[in-house]
Parts: structure tokens; C-alpha cells; sequence
């Protein structure tokens, strides 16, 4: 089975749309250019074939395969999200094909110094040999979640070509808003109709994940007191200060720079300040729910020591909860990761099952009454200038999609 030309096809028009949320939006979706790729995919989605498509009024395009075995087959969801991270510029990506990556310097772009390698990406070791896609140094790529979009859609086409494949039905779902934690907000679990699900938003091949990171977002309001510098003695709060105070004061061991695997940590995402106003914004990740309350009850103990240091200042911390940890969800329901694992084999693969350190759709699914793990799309660095992926991968990960179909059509 070998996909790799209708993957880089499918991939390469993708990722040069434009589909960065925004996380300070209001609206859902995030941003209006989401739909773009949206209609592009609903207009696809009709044209391989496939049944009931729809585009809703929140962004969500579903769509389904109808089964081609008689009987009761528990029917499978598969995703993907349309979004890219506005960590990153994300207009006007232009994707390069490294063909047959030989083991040394990729060049992302040599104007600005940009190389890729296996000191400073270890992972891409193993795709020695493979078709690497990066993007120009410009933005980000967009593999996240481009790729997994590209091998839904084109194992889906491999799938109507080939009714022989014996299948239950199958639906699929492309989401917005997924970097921004707001993906399945409105997404109705009942009318998409799935027994079990998969994300395509996974790393490197082979790798597959049935629990991620419990997550909440922090915000922290200063409010300061201005007053002339010459007669500032006992009379100024100065907002940019004690929020400079608060970031610094938090342990260095307990960021995501320097934590791996289960290791939870606080991010400091954004920081506006002046002196009668700052406001910080973050998000505070760990595997273990108990171990993140510690953590936000550290920070409290930060903020509230703060506020004895700075009387004058006022300072508010709040947390929002974006999502729990999908594995007690999924773990009810054995055949769900058996099945995949079985499809991972079976491409030739040794199955990596590791904990994801950020999150996907499939959290919020899992508890929504979905179970949903992840699957590996073949890339790595998401979210950055670096972020690449291997069209090899890809077309294993479109390999483990049909087999798995036929996993759960047995």
C-alpha cells in the first residue's frame, strides 16, 4: 500500500491554507479562515465518494463511509483538526520535499540559518531513507494537524476504491479550534454516531497514545499604582515588576523546557505589562489530576506571597479547565487499544504507547462518551519553524487506519 504520492498531493494544498486559531477570540470558530479549509474538505469528501457529508454552522465537516459487511459492527469515528498553533506564523507556508533524507543537515532555510538534524532533533534518526516535508523557515507547517487530515482523507479514497476491504461504517470528523482547546466544544457526540474514535494527531511512527496531560489555563490581573518615580518611595506598585516578580519566582524544574514524560509544569505563555496594569496568561499541564492541584496550589502560595511583598498592588489568579486525562475513559473498553495495536503491528511497526504532554480532541471525546486515543501522523517539532514530517510516516499511519478497519470489521 503505498499512498505517499496522493499524500504529499493531498498535504502540500492543506498546509497552504491559512488555519491559525486564535485563542483570545471570542467567536467559534476562532477565526473565519478556518472554513476555508472546511469547505475545501466537505467539497472532497463528496468527490471520493462519501456519504451524508456535512459542514455545520460551528466549522465541524463529518462525513461517512457506509459499511460493506452485513451484521452489527461497532461503527468507528476518525479525526483530524483543521487548526494550526498561533505560536507560529502560519500564512504562507510553503512546504519542501526532502526526498530520500540521506542522514544529514536538512536546510529549513539557509538565508535564515535554519537546519534540521539529528543533534538537535534526535527522532528524525529513524527516518533515514524517508521523504521529509518541512516547511521554508518562514512559519510552522502545519503537520499538526495537516497530516493526520491528509491520511484520513486519503485512506478514505483507498477504502471506497476498494470495497473488497470488508469494513463496518465509519465516520469522520474534521474539528477547528483544537490548539486553542475549544475543538469538540459544540461537537455533538450523539449525531456523529461513533461507537469508538480515533485522533490522527500523533508524533512519530509508531507511537500511539491513550492518555495525555490534565490541563487548565491560568490568568493572573495586576493591578499596580502609578506615581511620579521622584515620590515613588512607599507610593508605587509598579504592575510590569511584580508580574516579572511572580514568573521568576516559579521553580525552573518545573517548566516544559526542562520536564519530560510524565512531568508536570507551568508555562508563562504571555505577559503584557505597564505600571498600572499586567496580565499574565499560562497553562499548567501534568499526567497526575492531584499533582496538578499541587502545582496551582504552589503558584497560589507564589501570588499570595506576592501580595504581602506588594500591599499596594492588587493581583487576582484564576484557572479555566481545559481538559482531563483521556485514559480512564478509554481503559473501560479493552478492545479499543487492542484493536489499534494490532493494526500497528501488522503495518510492520512495534507499537511506542506513550503518554502525549499536551492534549488532543480525543480527551475531551473520551469523556464526552467517545473513546478516543491518538494515533501517530509521522512528524515532529509541532508548533515551530522546525516542524517537520515523513511522508513514510504518513502512509504507515494511512497503512494502520485501513487495518484497523479491518480489525474491527473481524
Amino acid at each position: 500500500m503505498d499512498l505517499k504520492p496522493e499524500l504529499w498531493e493531498r498535504f502540500e494544498r492543506y498546509a497552504k491554507v491559512d488555519t491559525g486559531s486564535d485563542e483570545k477570540s471570542s467567536s467559534f470558530p476562532s477565526t473565519e479562515k478556518q472554513l476555508v479549509l472546511a469547505k475545501m474538505l466537505a467539497s472532497e469528501l463528496k468527490a471520493i465518494g462519501a456519504k451524508k457529508v456535512r459542514l455545520d454552522k460551528y466549522g465541524y465537516v463529518t462525513a461517512e463511509l457506509p459499511a460493506t459487511v452485513k451484521g452489527r459492527k461497532p461503527v468507528i469515528g476518525l479525526l483530524a483538526h483543521m487548526d494550526t498553533s498561533p505560536a507560529a506564523p502560519g500564512k504562507g507556508v510553503r512546504p519542501q520535499l526532502h526526498r530520500a533524507w540521506s542522514g544529514g543537515d536538512i536546510f529549513i532555510s539557509r538565508k535564515a540559518g535554519l537546519v534540521l538534524n539529528v543533534k538537535n532533533c534526535p527522532e528524525l534518526a529513524a527516518c533515514k531513507g524517508e521523504d521529509i516535508v518541512t516547511a521554508s523557515g518562514d512559519t510552522l507547517l502545519g503537520a499538526d494537524d495537516k497530516a493526520g487530515i491528509a491520511i484520513i482523507m486519503s485512506a478514505a479514497a483507498y477504502l471506497l476504491a476498494h470495497p473488497e476491504i470488508p469494513r463496518g461504517a465509519l465516520k469522520i470528523g474534521f474539528t477547528p479550534d483544537e490548539e486553542v482547546g475549544q475543538g469538540v466544544k459544540y461537537f455533538d457526540v450523539k449525531a456523529f454516531g461513533a461507537d469508538f474514535a480515533y485522533t490522527f494527531d500523533g508524533d512519530v511512527a509508531g507511537a500511539v497514545e491513550e492518555e495525555n496531560f490534565n490541563a487548565d489555563g491560568l490568568e493572573i490581573k495586576i493591578t499596580g499604582k502609578s506615581v511620579h518615580p521622584g515620590t515613588a518611595k512607599n507610593a508605587l506598585a509598579n504592575a510590569a515588576r511584580v508580574a516579572a516578580d511572580i514568573v521568576a519566582a516559579w521553580p525552573e524544574n518545573m517548566l516544559p523546557e526542562s520536564t519530560e514524560a510524565r512531568e508536570g509544569f507551568v508555562m508563562f505563555t504571555d505577559i503584557a505589562a505597564g505600571i498600572e496594569k499586567a496580565e499574565i496568561s499560562g497553562i499548567v499541564r501534568e499526567h497526575d489530576l492531584q499533582k496538578l492541584k499541587a502545582m496551582e496550589r504552589q503558584l497560589q502560595a507564589i501570588v499570595g506571597a506576592m501580595r504581602l511583598k506588594y500591599p499596594l498592588a492588587k493581583i487576582d489568579l484564576a484557572f479555566k479547565e481545559q481538559y482531563r486525562n483521556m485514559k480512564g475513559a478509554i481503559s473501560r473498553y479493552p478492545a479499543v487499544m487492542r484493536n489499534l495495536l494490532a493494526a500497528v503491528r501488522k503495518a510492520g511497526l512495534v507499537p511506542h504507547v506513550k503518554p502525549v504532554r499536551g492534549g488532543t480532541d480525543g480527551a475531551r471525546l473520551s469523556f464526552m462518551g467517545l473513546p478516543t486515543p491518538n494515533v501517530f501522523t509521522g512528524g515532529y517539532n509541532y508548533h515551530g519553524r522546525y516542524e517537520w514530517v515523513s511522508l513514510d510516516g504518513m502512509n504507515k499511519s494511512a497503512e494502520v487506519l485501513v487495518n484497523l478497519v479491518r480489525e474491527w470489521a473481524a
